[in-house]
């Protein structure tokens, strides 16, 4: 798997503990379907707490703890209000969790369901998001994660061997590359040898994916479906 290529137009990359990305799925999916394209879905496990620091909060919302600067605790408040705006916009329910999730076998399961093609992987997407935004779903454990792509409709038989074998070695060798090859955050489009970070560039994917006629696009947020 390289970072930058891939057999469908569209790869998009996604990690389940970004409210970005978590609010860029049904934007995406939308596109696609009105494309009638497939997309490659990979998983890009962010390491928050290298550029943002960590913190644990309580059941209260009280901060346990935290090794974060001012500054850091600045930008992540941004960015939570920004992202609770547009999930307003859609009704969506996010609540900032309570601590920096490891959530490589998320992204694991998004391997294993993307392997059973495009309706499997977007079943998988659409169940385990919004649990988790709820603050109903440990995606640290793999018997969780199991359960949600078994909820999804998804055939989970071997996925714990795959989880801690062949899908760890396949996720945790995408990420040393994504760096390097200019991918650094979620959602990061790549599109017709293009590399767009954030959902606002969905009119730049739509543009990219249908030959680029006319002139480009400005950036914008797309708040539908």
């Amino acid at each position: 798997m390289q970072p930058l290529l891939s057999q469908h137009p569209l790869i998009v990359y996604v990690d389940v503990k970004s409210p970005y990305a978590y609010l860029a799925i049904e934007p995406t999916l939308a596109l696609a379907a009105a494309l009638g394209i497939a997309i490659d879905w990979r998983p890009l496990t962010l390491n928050i707490g290298s550029y943002l620091g960590t913190a644990k909060t309580n059941a209260e919302g009280r901060v346990t703890e935290q090794n974060r600067s001012k500054k850091q605790w600045h930008a992540v408040r941004y960015a939570y209000m920004d992202a609770k705006r547009y999930a307003r916009m859609r009704g969506i329910s996010l609540y900032g969790t309570q601590k920096i999730w490891d959530s490589s076998l998320a992204g694991i399961g998004i391997l294993w369901a993307a392997a059973q093609g495009q309706d499997a992987v977007a079943r998988y997407l659409r169940a385990v998001y919004p649990p988790f935004w709820q603050r109903a779903l440990n995606i640290e454990d793999v018997s969780v994660i199991r359960a949600t792509l078994e909820h999804a409709d998804v055939d989970v038989s071997g996925f714990e061997a795959y989880a801690l074998g062949a899908g760890r070695a396949l996720h945790d060798e995408l990420q040393v590359q994504l760096h390097p090859a200019g991918i650094y955050g979620v959602p990061t489009y790549v599109a017709d040898g293009e590399i767009l970070f954030g959902r606002e560039h969905l009119p730049a994917v739509r543009w990219l994916l249908t030959g680029r006629q006319g002139t480009a696009p400005d950036t914008a947020y797309e708040s539908a479906p």
